[in-house]
């Protein structure tokens, strides 16, 4: 099994940050993707879409882990990074 490192740092990773784009105005992932929580419904399409491994986040691991269950529900496999402090500590 890949680490989260590993993971975090495959090109073909979707990082999926879902917080709000207010937050993300603030301090943002190079490369991520923002669909806040609210909106992954109606994106859940284009997530099924992506090629590679989804790695969701958002500002402490909460909201994220919320998504990460609803994709599990919609067939979608999901990695919660936590939040967005966790994935730049992975960044390399």
């Amino acid at each position: 099994m890949r680490s989260l490192n590993e993971i975090i740092n495959d090109p073909t990773t979707n990082l999926i940050d879902v917080r709000e784009p207010g937050e993300v105005a603030e301090v943002s992932i190079a490369g991520a993707t923002n669909i806040p929580m609210g909106d992954v419904p109606d994106n859940i399409e284009r997530i099924k879409e992506m090629k590679g491994d989804v790695v969701v986040f958002c500002r402490s691991g909460a909201r994220s882990e919320n998504v990460k269950q609803f994709l599990k529900q919609n067939g979608i496999e999901a990695t919660n990074a936590g939040g967005y402090a966790d994935v730049q500590v992975h960044l390399m």
